[in-house]
């Protein structure tokens, strides 16, 4: 098969061919249509993310068809078209995958982390973290909602009761997010890089009802706030953004340094909390919900092999929506 290796943090990915994986027990192998990148990938590629297990073949927005099952697979058949998501395997025995938390299990591997992923023409994955998708999607429009998507469903969950919600950083999650609250009633007040007007026109087309600048305070104050952007320094500007008894959500797997911040933007009863990783209740809440509400998933396309550029489109800004890897 044909895939995208990472072989050193901060180098190119290069193209190889490597032999196919067969399905073992309790797996599934899979053809590979369409696979996203995600910001998850910029920070292993950029050395962000200190346990990549080298060489390897990142991405973990997969969209494929099964062609194989291993034994005690029963839930998919051959030709079933899923998606996998960065969470990859869990051990299913520890304290929190037995209460449901398995997103904290200690000895979880990540998808194009420590399991090799979709930036290949085949994958093999763990059946237990593999999802039928709603057929509402193309493959392309789909590999977003299995990370972006994912993501932003668990961090809307954390972020409680919010009737006014701001999404600082309006990347591939929030385009995403912003859909989904609105369809919940909840309205969107969108952050963007001071003086990005085409982001800013995007947010509003999505349905934010009000975009500007991330050092810009918004008209109201607001009920919580997810933050996408890696920056630390929004965290303070999301405190003071939200009310009393508001919640900010850090979405990411990577920040920069929170800066110290005066006590008064804290208190009132607002709280800070992060959002790690993803379970398997999140994703099917999340395509349940995508499955009878249509999302519009804008995509921009790459060849397999020009995954750099699309790493590079990401790192920039440049980029509208999410980049999509066709195999």
């Amino acid at each position: 098969m044909r895939a995208m290796k990472l072989e050193h943090p901060v180098k190119p990915l290069k193209l190889f061919e490597v032999p196919s994986v067969p399905a073992a027990f309790g797996q599934v192998h899979m053809t590979v249509s369409a696979c996203g990148v995600c910001r998850t990938d910029l920070h292993i590629v950029d050395g962000e993310l200190l346990d990549p297990a080298l060489p390897l073949i990142p991405g973990h927005e997969i969209v494929g068809r099964v062609t194989e099952l291993g034994d005690g697979v029963t839930h998919l058949s051959i030709g079933d078209r899923v998606g996998v998501p960065w969470l990859g395997w869990t051990c299913g025995t520890c304290e929190y995958c037995r209460r449901g938390a398995e997103n904290l299990c200690p000895r979880a591997r990540f998808t194009g982390y420590q399991i090799d992923g979709g930036f290949a023409s085949e994958v093999t994955a763990d059946a237990r973290f593999v999802f039928k998708l709603p057929p509402l999607y193309t493959d392309e429009a789909a590999a977003p909602l299995m990370c972006a998507g994912l993501i932003g469903w668990r961090a809307l969950k954390a972020a409680g009761h919010a009737a006014t919600l701001g999404l600082y950083g309006f990347g591939a999650a929030a385009h995403i997010l912003t859909q989904v609250a609105k369809l919940r009633d909840q309205q969107v007040f969108a952050f963007v890089r001071p003086g990005d007007e085409k982001a800013r026109r995007f947010a509003l087309d999505m349905g934010a009802v009000w975009a500007g600048g991330s050092d810009t305070p918004p008209p109201r104050q607001l009920d919580a706030a997810l933050i996408f952007a890696p920056i630390g320094e929004l965290v303070p500007a999301a405190l003071r953004a939200v009310r009393p008894g508001g919640t900010v959500v850090c979405g990411g797997i990577h920040m920069s340094d929170i800066p110290s911040f005066p006590y008064d933007i804290l208190w009132g009863e607002r709280t800070v909390r992060s959002v790690a990783n993803l379970t398997r209740r999140d994703a099917e809440e999340f395509l349940a919900f995508a499955s009878v509400n249509v999302i519009q998933v804008t995509t921009v396309r790459y060849p397999l092999v020009e995954v750099n550029a699309a790493l590079s489109d990401l790192r920039s800004g440049r980029l509208t929506g999410a980049a999509v890897l066709i195999p």
